[in-house]
């Protein structure tokens, strides 16, 4: 048995270093994707299109959903503890701070991670990867980093367009069940939002881009030689992405309040 301990620790370790490993050149090579004029330029605009436009529908829903829910519940229950204005800063601590960039981060996870690393296995069982290999193409160049920006660039702006939506699209859906003053509203909300804030947010949509593109790239890369390999890959990635959003996100949230 401890034996087999080690050998799992051991495994773990060397897990971890190639993991580590990937994303340092994932790093690198990133560094230098702007000064290289490549085809890589087009599978970045085709990522963006995907990860974010494709995803501006359900991403509007959920947010105008969850801040009506938010001004309904709150305008109903908060005035019986004479707490009426903290529906505002509710608001932003649930939407622009804490569950706009979790949220907007498992919808790209439940979308576009999937799809990569689905994507990325599929090439390495039919050799596209070793093809690119063998005419000089560095596929960390050419098939992680555009989708690496593109995931991260897609969820930041996401994560505006669910502010948006979340904050202002939901005022105009509460009036139909209960009519709040437009001027009161939004002069509340802009007294309640600090740069702090912003800045909260900002930092989450990037980690959480870089995580579930990292995540999603290094699981599809993962799979070997059967095609077997790609749906228990695909779990995997969404998993470890859900995971270490979560992880990321409790870190940044403790760090914004010492």
């Amino acid at each position: 048995m401890v034996a087999r301990l080690g050998r799992w620790f051991i495994g773990r370790i060397e897990g971890l270093a190639y993991a580590a490993g990937f994303f340092f050149l994932v790093i690198k090579e990133t560094a230098l994707f702007i000064r290289r004029k490549q085809v890589g330029f087009h599978v970045l605009v085709m990522q963006i299109l995907f990860t974010g436009f494709e995803a501006l529908a359900v991403t509007g829903l959920i947010a105008m959903a969850l801040g009506a829910v938010i001004i309904v519940q709150g305008a109903n229950l908060l005035p019986q503890f004479g707490q009426g204005q903290l529906i505002y800063t509710i608001l932003i601590t649930v939407i622009t701070r804490e569950l706009g960039p979790l949220l907007t981060a498992f919808i790209i996870t439940a979308r576009s991670g999937t799809a990569i690393a689905t994507e990325l296995g599929n090439m390495v069982i039919s050799h596209e990867v070793e093809a690119y290999v063998s005419i000089g193409i560095n596929p960390i160049s050419y098939l992680v980093v555009p989708r690496f920006l593109g995931v991260t660039i897609s969820l930041l702006i996401l994560n505006i367009y669910f502010n948006i939506f979340g904050l202002v699209g939901s005022y105009f859906l509460t009036q139909l069940i209960q009519p709040i003053q437009f001027l009161e509203y939004f002069g509340n909300l802009l007294a309640q939002i600090r740069l702090a804030d912003i800045a909260s947010a900002f930092i989450k949509s990037l980690v959480f881009g870089t995580i579930i593109s990292t995540v999603a790239t290094y699981n599809g890369f993962a799979v070997q030689q059967a095609s077997t390999e790609i749906p228990q890959k695909v779990i995997r990635a969404v998993g470890q992405g859900f995971m270490l959003c979560i992880i990321a996100n409790a870190i940044i949230t403790m760090i914004y309040y010492l």
